[in-house]
């Protein structure tokens, strides 16, 4: 997985390119636990994910709760495999999502 990430004053966008499953996840899990003092708004883009599985589910959980207490969280651009995957497991309630446009 490819994991870019993108500064603009207390915001922060990261972009992911693959699949973020249980090898890739806990390399999502150091950068998003380190990178998020001070930020208030969190966005992910997503055009780039493929597949998701429970242990990348558990590291956006993650980002979810601790934006919770600072900011506000964003899954930007997901596509329609991995939305079913948000909806299947509820994540849909909990995620704000974005979906492509068109």
């Amino acid at each position: 997985m490819e994991i870019e990430k993108n500064y603009d004053g207390s915001s922060l966008l990261i972009a992911l390119t693959g699949r973020l499953d249980t090898l890739s996840a806990p390399e999502l899990d150091v950068v998003i636990k380190t990178a998020l003092i001070g930020v208030k708004s969190l966005v992910l883009d997503f055009s780039g994910v493929d597949y998701v599985s429970s242990a990348g589910l558990r590291v956006l959980l993650s980002a979810q709760k601790m934006m919770n207490k600072q900011g506000k969280m964003l899954i930007r651009n997901v596509s329609r495999d991995i939305q079913e995957v948000f909806r299947m497991t509820g994540f849909d309630s909990i995620f704000t999502i974005e979906t492509p446009a068109g």
